[in-house]
């Protein structure tokens, strides 16, 4: 089975952008108008952050939100085939940061949400790095895309940890210089354990993964939002959040990550994935010691 997705998709990576735009289109008229995927959980997570908006306003950022995430969707099949000069033109960022960083002899960490296009993104971070990228990620059920994912995702280079052993993973990089990129937008397995705040007005469980490996290492952690500038252009900002995040209270980083992409969605919030139960955790008093958002803290 494997074989014959590698085959078709490789096939069809190698048409121009503009004609897999246009299935693109045809896509998104079956997906959002036909068979309506996930539209009300899109419509009611939309309504729960924005309250302030009109449903007329949410509806316009659904139908767009439908079309990134499509366009995302081609796009990532397109890595089969894409040149590192096709990627390089498309997705830009402060690069710089990462050199200045690197010079200084630490591995570091870079936090992101489900922004698109995050697939393109890390190879092209590959490319303007002399980190070794390290992503961490959840393996699929279906073995056979799982294998064409991890294909495409490593043809330039970055290296994919899964989650469920992370910590054994990334001890066989300890003699190196890495970059580990942690998608930290995701729902935990475990919301009496996670971290708790107000985010985009309800309550939100964040995995503390990520803030505890950081200050366990005390490695620089940078943050980074992703904006779309047109269809198939991308645009990324290297912040960077803290260089001793040893030195921070608990739940102090995670707060500043929230507030930061907090603050990338509502510039652009048909760019974030907000078809995924993001909010399927719902808050309970047991779980007020978890609570960090009486915690001040900015980027």
């Amino acid at each position: 089975m494997y074989y014959i997705l590698y085959a078709f998709f490789y096939l069809v990576s190698l048409l121009p952008m503009r004609v897999l735009y246009l299935f693109s289109d045809v896509m998104f008229l079956i997906v959002y108008r036909c068979i309506g995927y996930r539209r009300k959980v899109v419509l009611g997570n939309l309504e729960n952050a924005f309250p302030e908006k009109t449903e007329a306003e949410r509806e316009v950022i659904a139908k767009q939100f439908f079309r990134n995430m499509i366009d995302a969707f081609i796009e990532t099949f397109k890595l089969l085939s894409a040149s590192p000069g096709f990627l390089q033109r498309r997705i830009t960022a402060n690069w710089e940061m990462l050199e200045q960083l690197q010079q200084g002899g630490k591995s570091c960490q870079l936090h992101l949400g489900h922004t698109f296009n995050w697939e393109w993104g890390h190879h092209v971070l590959q490319m303007n790095t002399l980190y070794q990228v390290l992503v961490v990620y959840g393996p699929l059920s279906n073995k056979a895309f799982e294998k064409l994912l991890l294909k495409i995702r490593t043809r330039f280079g970055s290296r994919f940890i899964p989650a469920s052993d992370m910590k054994n993973s990334i001890a066989g990089y300890a003699d190196t210089q890495y970059l580990l990129g942690l998608v930290a937008d995701q729902s935990p397995g475990k919301p009496q354990q996670a971290f708790w705040l107000n985010f985009l007005n309800q309550p939100t469980a964040f995995i503390p993964g990520p803030e505890k490996a950081a200050r366990n290492l005390n490695i620089p952690v940078l943050f980074a939002s992703v904006y779309k500038t047109r269809r198939g252009y991308y645009h990324a900002e290297l912040v960077m959040a803290s260089e001793h995040p040893a030195l921070l209270e608990p739940g102090e980083l995670t707060l500043m990550y929230a507030r930061f992409l907090e603050d990338t969605i509502r510039k652009q919030p048909e760019n974030w994935l907000w078809s995924h139960r993001r909010w399927k955790h719902v808050f309970k008093p047991e779980y007020a010691a978890q609570w960090i958002e009486s915690r001040q803290a900015a980027v």
